[in-house]
């Protein structure tokens, strides 16, 4: 590893987190289980000055799913469960208003988001199942597809995965996974408790940055209520490296399951079970990763099995690109150009008509709102009140040109797009523009 550039990594990371106005950072990068880089940037406190250090708590938001689904994981090796069981076996009182066979969905479909319900409004205020249990069961949903047919992320129906665990386990769902996992892999300063974490000393302060006053705002820790199954845990890179070993001992095959590509949600990416997965990357490697957003929170970990590296990135500002940071440290530990991408979109040649079609707001119940739209003679996207410049690289797909992040568009039978696919969520098309 004496050939590895880490300086330029350190150089990007800076760029990075003065473009998106990141107050901090913290990295760390393992191989054959032996730390090879682990380094902090910026402030865990702005205010006050206070550095990152690796040991400095961040939130790690849907980092935790993976969590949750090796617990199903460890579950179903123990023979107590199998995700072929429908849901309603464990969890009898589940319904969804709008499907008839309740046995079609099963324990595989939460883990891999393909229920076919569409992201719904957020019930943070719900601390028991049982209110999750009623609120799918009146909600109105129109769904996406039969079980599945579509990805798209839905917490509301990933953290019954946490009531089927308590209901084969006979313990707290927290209290699972923290007896499970994080004290046996001695991760002691990783947490789902913000009573227990305003004990520890050299917690991350969450900021968002507020483009109308061009500065950092704190924000308040969320309190989740149910949806801490998809998204409770606290923790710190040196913890995580510890976590990341899991799936990269080669005896534990029963975790291989979780990063087997389930449905395509990429031109060259998969979604597994609470992973992403972009197979024969630069020709020879298996990409295995989840980012995690809340507010103040950008979060991205992951591993690449087949050198048994393993790579968390950390930062207390929402909606960062935490993930190219990520994904440079992991060519920067594998050799590659930092620059190296995930996939590369083609260009594809397409008339102001047909770009047209595009056209219309596409939104979703939990919030996401993307407006589509010809500006002179450009195809703009508007997201919270910025535009960004699209192409076409294909006759369903645009693509950012600033990011060169895609969007994938769903079409009826009358060739007039119905959705949108945007990050990890489908979003429906309400109106036209």
């Amino acid at each position: 590893m004496d050939m590895v550039d880490w300086e330029k990594l350190e150089r990007f990371i800076s760029k990075k987190m003065m473009e998106e106005h990141i107050a901090g950072v913290s990295v760390g990068i393992s191989e054959n289980g032996e730390t090879i880089f682990q380094k902090s940037f910026g402030f865990r406190n702005k205010d006050l000055k206070l550095p990152v250090t690796p040991e400095t708590i961040f939130g790690v938001a849907s980092v935790t799913k993976s969590f949750t689904a090796l617990a199903i994981m460890e579950l179903e090796k123990k023979g107590l469960l199998s995700v072929k069981d429908p849901v309603i076996k464990y969890l009898p009182d589940f319904k969804i208003n709008g499907i008839g066979d309740m046995e079609t969905i099963k324990i595989h479909h939460l883990l891999s988001h393909s229920t076919g319900v569409p992201p719904m409004e957020r019930k943070e205020h719900f601390n028991q199942f049982h209110n999750h249990f009623t609120y799918l069961r009146e909600a109105e949903i129109k769904l996406l597809g039969d079980p599945g047919d579509y990805f798209s992320y839905c917490n509301d129906t990933f953290l019954l995965l946490g009531a089927i665990i308590e209901e084969v386990t006979g313990q707290l769902f927290r209290h699972y996974i923290t007896k499970q996992f994080l004290q046996p892999l001695g991760m002691n300063r990783s947490t789902f408790s913000l009573d227990e974490l305003n004990t520890f000393e050299n917690v991350s302060i969450p900021y968002n940055y507020d483009r109308n006053l061009n500065t950092l705002v704190e924000v308040n820790w969320p309190t989740l209520g149910n949806y801490e199954v998809g998204g409770g845990i606290r923790s710190n890179v040196v913890d995580l490296l510890k976590y990341g070993q899991v799936y990269v001992n080669e005896e534990n095959s029963h975790c291989q399951k979780m990063w087997e590509p389930v449905i395509r949600v990429g031109r060259d990416s998969y979604y597994g079970y609470a992973l992403n997965i972009t197979p024969n990357y630069a020709g020879e490697y298996t990409v295995v990763q989840h980012g995690g957003g809340q507010p103040g929170v950008s979060s991205n970990f992951g591993f690449i099995p087949e050198r048994k590296l393993v790579v968390t990135v950390l930062t207390n500002v929402g909606g960062v690109s935490v993930g190219e940071i990520w994904l440079a440290a992991v060519n920067t530990a594998l050799g590659l150009s930092i620059e190296y991408k995930l996939t590369e979109e083609p260009n594809f040649e397409m008339s102001l008509n047909d770009l047209r079609k595009f056209e219309g707001i596409y939104s979703s119940n939990e919030g996401d709102n993307v407006s589509v739209y010809l500006n002179n003679e450009k195809i703009i996207a508007e997201i919270e009140d910025q535009t960004f410049e699209l192409r076409a690289s294909g006759p369903e797909t645009l693509v950012f040109i600033q990011s060169e992040k895609p969007i994938r568009f769903f079409f009826d039978q009358n060739k007039k797009p119905w959705a949108l696919f945007n990050g990890s969520r489908m979003l429906r098309r309400k109106q036209n523009i």
